[in-house]
This record gives structure tokens, C-alpha cells and sequence, in this order.
């Protein structure tokens, strides 16, 4: 990968030896990992992951991570997270926390603590990922240089993106995801409908996450009437994650409301991805991330997503030149907490 990502220390004065705690909290997992600084790389020496709702508080989760590794106390404590971060401080979208990077730091005793947006993680991972940790869903009608965008569906959905100042790109945070859901279809206001139900504004979020793939199925099954077979109830009963049995279901054609609820997860997917590259005007590159998207890979490569991305009234000549990239590195946003830690302002 030749992306330059802008990371000041960099190119300015040696962080060689230094110890970055790294965090990236979501909605459903929380990983740590000590990296250690070496010229302008970082070696990943030790990982750890929690249930994000294993524990009562974030504090007491890095406790205990420190407190059983032994670790002696890291040079800097960066931190990836879903949520808004504002004056380095965030209320987290999706667990009942709320972290002040100055806190931690008093708290724990490290010097410097830096909070940034999941995602905007996600983007300076990139920096450290290497060619087998993404693959080519699209390769575009030619190579420009030009801002990218990162969409990740997971437990939310986040997005960001990331401008070419003409030497290098510089990650930034969006809440995107949070954007008002537009139905285009009449299939897709009855949906609306039903979920508005739950929540009288109904996001983008809503549909391409992890839940938004079950409140689909829901949908087909309870509003349209599709039915669910005896194996696929039992299913549902053994697992705790239902978009995975759906997902499973549909990509090996077991059954047909598995099947029509992925059709239209991939079609929001592309619709919203879409919305997020003409935004940006991300020319450069549209990166997915996230935990859905590498499982759903076949999915992907299928014609209805590109049909999806591409279909717009005035921008198709602009759609079609942009490449798309699936990333398989999990770690993508743990690395890039690491690498802000390690590296950013």
C-alpha cells in the first residue's frame, strides 16, 4: 500500500523504544494492545479483548489489563472509539460510558492520552496495514489521486474520511452513520415505516449494522409475511448474533428471506457508500471496514452492490472511477489508535 498518511512526529523528532497503549472500544468488543515504536513502524507485542459489557466502567477494564499483563506503566495511552470525541472527551453512541482523556491520565499516571474517533482510527490503521490485509472489491476505470472515505458497518455504522492535501491524506471523523436513512423504493418506505416504530428518526445505522440486518429480516418476516422455517427458529435460539445466522443462511442459499434480507442490506450498503463518496468527492478510494463486510465478501462481489453504488442521476462517470477496497485486518482500527498514539499531533 503507498498511501502517505500525515502523522507529524514521523518525519520530526525519534519515538524509537516508546511504549503506545492502544484501545479500540466498540459497541460489542474492546481490544488492548501494547505496540512498541521502532523508527516509523509498530510492532504489536501484546493484545488483549474484552466483552465491551464485561465490566462496569472503561477504567476498571484497563485496570485489569494492566494489572494482569504487569505491563509497566506505557508512554502513551491512545484511544479509538464509536462515539463523537470532542476536546478530547467522548460520550460513547452504543455503551453507557463516558471517557476525559485528561482524567485517564491523572488517574493512571500517563503522561499523554489521546481519544479519537473510531473510525478516524480505522483510516490511520491503513498506515500500518500490509497488501494481505485488504482485497480489491473494484478497481475503478483509473488511479486518482484524491480524498478516500471509510464506511464500516459492525455494531453501528461508522464513517470517515480522509483529504489529499496533495502530499499526504489526513484522516477525519464524521458521524455519518447517524444520517437521516432515504427510502427510494416503495418497499423501502414500508420498512421505514416499521421501524419508526422503534425510533421516530430512522438512520442510516438502522439498516447497514449488524441489528439493522436483523430488523430487516424482522421486517420480510413479520410485516411481509415470509416464513421462517423450524431449523432457522432454532438457529436464531443457539446464537446470539442473528445477522450471522442470516448472513450464513443467505450466502448459501438456505433460505429465500435470508436471501432477500442480505439483497437489501448489500443495496443500502452501496446506496449510503455511495452518498459517502459524493460527499467527499473521495476519488481516491472508498474503503470498507468494520466486522460485516469481510464475512460478506461474496455478497459484495456480486453484481447488486456495484449496480447499487453506481446508480445515480448526474455522477455515474464519477462513481465508476472510484476503486473499492474491503479490509480483512481486524485490527485496523486497534493498529491505527497506535499509530495516532505513536505519531499524531
Amino acid at each position: 500500500m503507498s498511501y502517505r498518511f500525515y502523522l507529524p512526529k514521523a518525519e520530526g523528532s525519534s519515538q524509537t523504544g516508546k511504549k503506545i497503549l492502544a484501545v479500540d472500544i466498540g459497541g460489542t468488543k474492546t481490544s488492548f494492545g501494547i505496540f512498541e515504536v521502532n523508527g516509523n513502524k509498530l510492532s504489536l507485542v501484546r493484545e488483549e479483548t474484552f466483552g465491551s459489557r464485561a465490566l462496569g466502567t472503561f477504567e476498571e477494564m484497563l485496570q485489569q489489563f494492566l494489572t494482569t499483563n504487569n505491563y509497566a506503566k506505557p508512554d502513551v495511552l491512545s484511544i479509538g472509539v464509536a462515539g463523537p470525541v470532542l476536546e478530547n472527551k467522548v460520550v460513547l453512541t452504543n455503551l453507557s460510558w463516558e471517557l476525559d482523556a485528561a482524567s485517564l491520565g491523572t488517574e493512571f499516571d500517563i503522561e499523554k492520552v489521546s481519544i479519537i474517533n473510531d473510525l478516524e482510527a480505522t483510516a490511520y490503521g491503513l498506515a500500518g496495514l500490509s497488501a494481505e490485509d485488504a482485497v480489491s472489491l473494484f478497481e475503478g476505470s483509473e488511479t486518482i489521486l484524491g480524498n478516500m472515505a471509510v464506511l464500516a458497518p459492525g455494531t453501528g455504522l461508522g464513517e470517515a474520511g480522509m483529504f489529499w492535501d496533495g502530499a499526504y491524506h489526513r484522516p477525519f471523523a464524521t458521524e455519518g452513520g447517524h444520517s437521516e436513512f432515504a427510502p427510494r423504493t416503495d418497499l423501502d418506505v414500508e420498512l421505514l415505516k416499521y421501524l419508526q416504530q422503534e425510533d421516530e428518526i430512522i438512520s442510516w445505522e438502522h439498516v447497514v449494522s449488524g441489528p439493522g440486518i436483523y430488523r430487516i429480516y424482522k421486517f420480510l418476516r413479520d410485516v411481509k409475511g415470509n416464513k421462517e422455517p423450524a431449523w432457522l427458529k432454532e438457529n436464531f435460539k443457539n446464537n446470539d448474533n442473528p445477522a450471522a445466522v442470516i448472513s450464513h443462511a443467505a450466502m448459501r442459499e438456505l433460505d429465500v428471506t435470508c436471501s432477500l434480507t442480505m439483497d437489501l442490506f448489500v443495496s443500502y450498503m452501496a446506496r449510503e457508500s455511495a452518498s459517502l463518496v459524493l460527499k467527499h468527492k473521495a476519488v481516491g478510494g472508498l474503503w470498507l471496514g468494520g466486522g460485516i463486510p469481510p464475512r460478506i465478501f461474496p455478497l459484495l462481489k456480486a453484481d447488486l452492490f456495484r449496480e447499487q453504488f453506481m446508480q445515480n442521476a448526474h455522477m455515474t462517470h464519477l462513481l465508476e472511477k472510484v476503486p473499492i477496497h474491503v479490509i480483512l485486518n481486524s485490527q485496523s482500527a486497534l493498529i491505527g489508535a497506535g499509530y495516532y498514539g505513536a505519531f499524531g499531533a
